[in-house]
């Protein structure tokens, strides 16, 4: 999560009490060192690591990249990738203005360590993707 909001009033804390991973995204190299080192922490306390690749919250149609600290995770942690297709865009949007709606879930195939990074983010684009986007 950006570290700004680990640092907000009462809800900063619950989200540092409860393991939330804040990223300083002007950081650059450090942000990845320290997002790496706090994963293994997470992993080595048996705490499931959750990545939204994308860095952020995506309008409906659109596709960016996928971030490099997905790579840097994927490659320093060893795990498998379980990727997750939402498709919140439609009623959460990137503004203060949120619309009652359904958000649709799609658990994906399983990805398994030790692929190449341009192997692994293909087919985790691919998977977060998968979701065919109806009018809200």
């Amino acid at each position: 999560m950006k570290r700004e909001l680990t640092v907000m009033p009462l809800f900063g804390w619950v989200t540092r009490r409860y393991g939330v991973i804040g990223v300083d995204r002007e950081a650059g190299a450090k942000a990845l060192r320290e997002m790496l080192a706090a994963g293994k922490a997470a992993v080595a306390d048996g705490r499931p690591v959750v990545i939204f690749p994308e860095g952020t919250r995506i309008p409906v149609g659109e596709r960016p990249k996928l971030r490099a600290g997905f790579a840097g995770l994927y490659r320093a942690l060893g795990l498998p990738v379980v990727p997750v297709a939402v498709d919140s865009g439609k009623i959460w949007p990137r503004s203060f203005v949120k619309r009652s709606g359904t958000i649709h879930f799609r658990v994906c195939e399983v990805i398994e360590p030790g692929l190449k990074r341009n192997d692994v983010e293909e087919r985790v684009h691919t998977a977060i993707n998968a979701l065919e986007i109806s009018p809200a």
